[in-house]
């Protein structure tokens, strides 16, 4: 008889552990300053006015995320702690969806703590965790996502309410905001490439095989193709009760041509305006904060990890490797998920983009990394994996006090972290 086969425990527990400390972590300072940060000042207007059901505003953009910021000033009044709530729910919900997703994908408990402890070091997940815009909403909706997807994979018996699940979930990261469209394409676009592989001529009407045994083509496409579209729909649920919206786009179609129109729109330069090759190489971040605040001076730094965002780069590399060679899926859906959230950003027509843009393919970089490290370490390469994790934490503990508006020691006292002169 064969020895029965080998199910590593899962660390469900230690990722519970850990999201309690990025939520500690990222809630620290969290009401500082008391005024608007950076691009706060156009969607609290429009929270505040969906609140009254009066203006539409920021019609650039899909409804959802500032609905969430409503919801927040609603619970716990038009002040920073109401503002940003919210952001610090999902971005929690982010954190524990990603190492979820890592686990079950995976199945390995040393890449989904590593992945972990990547993206609380690796600065922009925690940074957005604290501030009111629209980012971290289709984050969080985006990692729930992929984590149910990565579970029903695991768990065919659980898939159709994991699939439902996921599907309304990627369908509301669309809806706060359309960066979240490329990845939330992948999971129908990956079952259908999947199942035409594996039963060739009757991949219409088979419902036998990978990816998901006893699930046919045509309900998978019902989980991940209408479902999300049906909830993306559903954000836009105060329109009719406006009682004005700008311009005037009542039916869905004009609706979202005003939105691309307006996205579109020629902008004058911005100080921290930069390119999708800048934020791949860690050389342009963004000071949401840099002022006097409460009688010291304070800032508030939206940058990569300066060791893990560069480290991530060869760990894609080796993670295209590993899928051609190894045939290692989880790396090849790490390197598939970055690639097609970075594309969109190099094609994208918008005139003026910004670090921020990079936070979700920034996410999938640090599971690149974590499953690297991984490697490095079951090859015994065990000094470049403490160098990476260690100099990883070391660096996030000495740049913390500007991630989070801690007080500072005078006006110039920037100068300790802007190493490079675009830093600045």
């Amino acid at each position: 008889m064969s020895d029965v086969p080998h199910h590593p425990a899962d660390p469900v527990r230690w990722h519970a552990a850990m999201t309690l400390l990025f939520a500690v972590l990222a809630a620290i300072r969290i009401t500082v300053p008391d005024d608007t940060v950076f691009d706060e000042v156009h969607y609290l207007p429009a929270a505040r006015e969906l609140l009254g059901f009066t203006v539409a505003l920021n019609l650039e953009h899909p409804p959802l995320g500032k609905q969430l910021i409503a919801l927040g000033m609603m619970l716990f009044g038009d002040g920073p702690l109401g503002w940003r709530i919210m952001s610090l729910l999902f971005g929690v919900l982010a954190y524990f969806s990603a190492m979820r997703a890592m686990w079950f994908a995976s199945q390995s408990r040393a890449a989904s703590v590593l992945a972990g402890v990547f993206l609380l070091t690796g600065f922009p997940l925690l940074v957005q965790s604290r501030i009111a815009i629209l980012d971290i909403f289709m984050i969080g909706f985006t990692m729930l996502g992929l984590w149910q997807c990565a579970a029903a994979l695991r768990e065919n018996e659980t898939a159709r309410w994991r699939l439902a699940i996921g599907g309304a979930a990627l369908g509301a990261a669309m809806a706060a905001k359309w960066n979240a469209v490329p990845v939330a394409m992948l999971p129908g676009l990956a079952f259908l490439v999947a199942r035409t592989w594996q039963a060739k001529w009757h991949f219409l009407t088979t419902n036998r095989g990978w990816p998901i045994g006893g699930m046919s083509l045509w309900e998978a496409g019902i989980w991940l193709g209408m479902l999300p579209l049906a909830t993306y729909a559903l954000s836009f649920w105060p329109f009719p009760f406006f009682d004005l919206v700008p311009g005037g786009p009542y039916d869905a179609m004009s609706i979202h041509a005003h939105m691309l129109d307006l996205l579109q729109r020629p902008v004058g330069p911005h100080p921290y305006g930069s390119q999708w090759w800048e934020w791949v190489l860690n050389l342009k971040g963004i000071w949401y904060l840099y002022e006097e605040v409460e009688g010291s001076w304070r800032g508030i730094f939206l940058l990569g990890n300066p060791l893990s965002s560069l480290a991530a780069l060869p760990a894609l590399a080796w993670c295209g490797w590993a899928a051609l060679k190894q045939g290692r899926r989880d790396a090849g859906a790490m390197l598939l998920l970055y690639l097609a959230s970075l594309l969109l950003w190099v094609i994208a027509p918008k005139p003026v983009q910004f670090y921020y843009h990079y936070i979700l393919p920034h996410c999938f970089a640090m599971g690149a990394l974590a499953l690297t490290v991984e490697r490095l370490w079951q090859r015994g390469e065990r000094l470049v994996s403490y160098a990476v994790t260690g100099g990883s934490i070391a660096l996030f503990v000495y740049f913390y006090p500007v991630l989070t508006a801690a007080a500072l020691d005078g006006q110039m006292a920037f100068l300790r972290w802007t190493w490079l002169e675009s830093w600045r």
